[in-house]
């Protein structure tokens, strides 16, 4: 049996903290989906099309990655790939505090479905998605919180 597992989220956009995960990951499962969620209730900064386009771009030399994009709850899309675990990041306790909400909302809904918890590396403990966008929309420098084509794509953004 193939052991998959999920790593949603809504990469947007990625960061090397993200990146750490996935590769943690992709040595313990044979396969690592990467699935990007399409919310409509937000805005990102990205479209769905250039989050994934960036991410298979990122991942391209982890080869049992994949990327996909998904809607609706996070459980039904993991059982239709076929994956038994989804794998989360843990930067903070406050993060520890959500992360621990969701995996038991997600075992009431999928019971034969787990979690598993990385946490994360201390080189990027304090990176977020959210963080890169303001710091780069302010013009600084995020050359330490993402590769170079991220780096790329999120100063086009903000040109």
């Amino acid at each position: 049996m193939e052991h998959i597992a999920v790593y949603p989220g809504s990469f947007d956009p990625i960061t090397y903290g993200h990146l750490d995960i996935i590769r943690r990951a992709s040595s313990l499962f044979d396969k690592v989906i990467i699935a990007v969620l399409i919310n409509e209730s937000k805005t990102p900064l990205f479209s769905i099309d250039e989050r994934v386009k960036m991410l298979e771009e990122v991942v391209k030399d982890i080869p049992n990655t994949e990327v996909m994009a998904f809607k609706g709850l996070t459980v039904d899309f993991v059982k239709s790939v076929g994956a038994q675990v989804m794998v989360r990041g843990l930067r903070a306790v406050s993060d520890f505090e959500y992360e621990l909400q969701m995996s038991h909302t997600n075992k009431t809904l999928a019971p034969e479905l787990d979690t598993v918890f990385f946490t994360t590396n201390l080189e990027y403990g304090y990176v977020s998605s959210s963080l890169i966008k303001e710091i780069a929309k302010l013009g600084g420098d995020i050359s330490k919180m993402v590769p170079p084509y991220i780096e790329e794509k999120v100063k086009e953004k903000f040109k």
